[in-house]
């Protein structure tokens, strides 16, 4: 079975017909609890137990259930981190699977019950399922998330909280396996942040032309890299920031921490006093979500940012 899917919105509805819960960032799962053995799948029906051990124990002991949510990680700041999880994600060894779990240990944000004790609770509104799975007591390693009946409260909060966004339900939406319904519509954050360019990648092939400029964040403990944009970066902001940068080349990376080599290699590094806003999706995050370059502070030094 494959999970039923949020469709985006246009806006987050308001009124008694609607519940909201936290948009999580982490790894979707059905788990599938029969006859005493637990299998866990991923979006796309692919057996991933293995590499969940902390999380492939069914808290209700061998009772029958099947039910759907995301297997989520916190990063150094608390924050649920997609990035955290892909060391996990691919795991087909058992041990190997252990260890990372004793580094890197998971919650399973159980958000909907699709079958329990043998009835299939897929046709049931979303209430009446929510009820049922608020009964079961999940605790530990298994969560039931939150529900809130005030959206944009749960909206404006999770933008604060720097958390993914947030996906509202219609109450009395059954579950459609498989389908992207508008019955779940779904609202992702995006942050407009300013940041520091500590190095230019020119467009491959090239080596003049400016493709993606490398930004850092200031701290107390100095430029810590962010990093890498080129979305947003066309050939007229291209050319702007090609003269912004000319004479700012320097020979060592300013980065205060280490640059990966995918990032590091072909960089042309640069004295970090040049700002810049980045539109990202999600803050508090060791890296950029889908940064996209969106212009140049010339109102703003990097002391400005600290």
């Amino acid at each position: 079975m494959r999970p039923m899917l949020a469709t985006r919105g246009p806006h987050v509805p308001a009124g008694e017909a609607w519940t909201h819960e936290v948009k999580w960032d982490g790894v979707r799962a059905l788990t599938d609890v029969r006859d005493g053995t637990l299998r866990m799948t991923s979006r796309n029906e692919n057996a991933i137990t293995i590499a969940w051990p902390d999380l492939s124990t069914s808290p209700l002991e061998g009772r029958d259930l099947l039910v759907d949510g995301e297997i989520i990680a916190l990063n150094g700041r608390g924050l649920p981190d997609f990035r955290t999880l892909q060391e996990r994600m691919h795991v087909r060894k058992a041990t190997t699977a252990a260890r990372l779990a004793d580094a890197v240990p998971a919650i399973y944000m159980v958000f909907d019950l699709l079958r329990l004790d043998g009835r299939d609770l897929t046709g049931e509104p979303l209430d009446a399922r929510r009820e049922l799975l608020a009964g079961l007591g999940l605790d530990g390693s298994w969560q039931v998330p939150a529900a809130y009946d005030d959206g944009a409260m749960l909206f404006d909060a999770t933008l604060q909280q720097g958390l993914e966004g947030i996906v509202s339900k219609r109450r009395t939406s059954t579950y459609q396996p498989g389908e992207r319904s508008s019955h779940w519509l779904k609202f992702a954050h995006r942050h407009r942040l300013s940041y520091v360019v500590g190095g230019w990648r020119p467009q491959e092939g090239t080596t003049d032309r400016l493709a993606a400029l490398l930004v850092g964040e200031m701290t107390p403990d100095g430029l810590l890299y962010r990093g890498r944009v080129g979305s947003g970066i066309g050939p007229k902001q291209g050319a702007v920031l090609t003269e912004l940068v000319a004479a700012l080349g320097r020979d060592d990376s300013p980065f205060a921490d280490e640059v990966p080599r995918v990032d590091a290699q072909g960089t042309r590094w640069l004295e970090p006093v040049l700002v810049v806003d980045i539109d990202t999706h999600g803050r508090g995050y060791e890296r950029l979500r889908q940064p996209s370059f969106q212009g140049v502070r010339t109102d703003l030094t990097p002391e400005d940012l600290l």
